[in-house]
């Protein structure tokens, strides 16, 4: 037997058209998430590749992993022009119980956001100066998430020049 190369050294360049979701992925992304997996991609592109399960009689790639990021190329014109329809895709050559655990793996290996990091974030950004429009615009957060998080920071500078009650004429570009 040969030595073990992780798919990741042979990345397809595959037409969206040929990859097909599976019909056992349980994870769900809230529209503000996926919107922000949007943003991402355009502004860092493809930095991870979908994981598929290619279904020689058919000739299509059934995705494993990624699906979140193969609905947005499908669904954004602008990343879907830029990247030529093309969808990065690495493959894995498993039976079907195998294909679900790895997607379950996925799913659960990429955790969740710990609190205290996330508002060291917001802290370290509205301390380099941005406002709080570019912090919830680029890191997709409601103005609500934002305010929770600087609370919980207690830092009091992250108030600073910031009125207490709710503001109705705030707008994402504030």
């Amino acid at each position: 037997m040969g030595a073990f190369r992780s798919p990741v050294y042979q990345v397809l360049a595959v037409p969206v058209e040929k990859v097909v979701a599976n019909n056992y992925n349980p994870n769900v992304v809230a529209p503000p998430e996926m919107k922000l997996l949007e943003l991402s991609i355009w502004e860092d592109g493809y930095t991870m590749p979908c994981v598929c399960y290619h279904v020689k009689e058919k000739d299509v790639y059934e995705i494993v992993d990624g699906f979140h990021r193969y609905m947005v190329m499908k669904t954004s014109r602008r990343i879907y022009e830029r990247e030529r329809g093309l969808l990065p895709v690495t493959v894995i050559d498993k039976d079907i119980s195998e294909r679900m655990a790895s997607t379950i793996r996925h799913n659960r290996a990429r955790g969740t956001h710990s609190v205290e990091l996330m508002s060291g974030i917001v802290s370290e950004l509205v301390k380099s100066g941005m406002s709080d429009a570019w912090i919830s615009r680029n890191i997709g957060m409601s103005k609500d998430e934002l305010l929770r998080l600087k609370q919980i920071s207690g830092l009091a500078e992250l108030f600073a020049d910031k009125e207490f009650s709710k503001s109705e004429d705030w707008t994402e570009e504030d």
